[in-house]
Order: structure tokens, then C-alpha cells, then sequence
């Protein structure tokens, strides 16, 4: 069973975007993936701004990365970039700490303007961390995603594209980990 792992890079205590990655785990278990989701706001802050990889829960991050197949990295944009919690988590990984990695990018916004953010901004991080294969990324907007009572709710016009696309990255954790396992 391949395994994911889900970075949430809202530093908001009540985010959409972690919502949203919270959801996305679920369909991905449903697929046969054992996932974790990580908050990143809820890593220490001092070990995140002061860049101590060698906090323990900083440690705990990096050695469930390197464990994991694949990994989602969900982020609300912030002045045209992925959040800057999230910036410091990455920041602290290991150069190449996503290589052998799928990866799947999710970004989140208020405006269609910040669609370019997954590839322009976020992409070429993941990338130069050494992903294996950084799957098609999405943006969701802002207005298409509502929680309720912790239930989140997708726009029909953003749910079907989103969970194609994350059906595509659990399709590719799967491929992968079959030729991996292939006699």
C-alpha cells in the first residue's frame, strides 16, 4: 500500500485550505493509501523560524517524508506565492528530500489571478527538493470550498477536476510502486 504524505500549509487555525487537504487524504485512503496529514502551524514555531531541523517534531516530519511514496503539499497563496509557514517547513528539508517522491501540488486563492502560483512558485521548490514526478498541480478558489460544522463542501465546478486530478496522483503512487515491487 503506498503511502502519502499530506503537508497543510495554512497558518490559519481555521483554513480552507487545511479542510480541503483533510478531504483529499480521505479520497486518497479510500484508494487504498495509508495517509498523514502534517499541519504545518501546528510545528513548533521557534524550531521552524530558527531553522532547527533538530527539533524532534521537525525530525518526526522529515523521517515520515522520507518514508512516504508520495506527498500532497496543500497551501493557501499568499501575494502570488505558497504561505510562508509552509517556506519555512521546506526550507528545512534535506536538498533532496522529495526525490523517489511523487508529489501532487494544491493551492488554494481568492482569485483566478493566483492559478499560475502552482507552477510558477511552488513547482519548481518541489522540484529543486528532487521529486521523482511532480504530478499536474490545481488551484481551488477560495469561494468554491465551504466547511460547515467540519464538513467540507466543493463547488461542483471545482470538486470533479480536483478529484480527477488527485485520482491521477493516486493512480501514479500506484503505477510507481508497482514497478517498484515487480519482480
Amino acid at each position: 500500500m503506498p503511502s502519502i504524505l499530506v503537508l497543510a500549509g495554512s497558518p490559519s487555525p481555521t483554513s480552507r485550505t487545511a479542510a480541503l487537504a483533510e478531504h483529499l487524504a480521505g479520497r486518497l485512503r479510500g484508494d487504498g493509501h495509508a495517509v498523514r496529514v502534517v499541519r504545518v502551524r501546528d510545528l513548533p514555531a521557534e524550531a521552524l523560524l530558527s531553522a532547527d531541523a533538530g527539533d524532534p517534531a521537525i525530525a518526526e516530519v522529515v523521517t515520515a517524508l522520507a518514508e512516504a511514496d508520495g506527498v500532497l503539499v496543500a497551501s493557501p497563496v499568499y501575494k502570488a506565492a505558497y504561505s510562508g509557514v509552509l517556506k519555512a517547513l521546506l526550507d528545512l528539508l534535506p536538498q533532496f528530500a522529495l526525490a523517489d517522491k511523487v508529489v501532487l501540488p494544491v493551492l488554494t486563492g481568492g482569485s483566478p489571478a493566483h492559478v499560475l502560483a502552482v507552477d510558477y512558485a511552488l513547482r519548481p521548490v518541489l522540484s529543486s527538493l528532487g521529486a521523482h514526478h511532480v504530478v499536474q498541480g490545481w488551484f481551488v478558489l477560495d469561494k468554491h470550498i465551504t466547511t460547515t460544522d467540519d464538513v467540507l463542501a466543493l463547488a461542483p465546478e471545482a470538486q470533479r477536476p480536483l478529484h480527477d486530478v488527485v485520482d491521477g496522483f493516486s493512480a501514479a503512487l500506484h503505477s510507481r510502486r508497482a514497478l517498484l515491487t515487480a519482480p
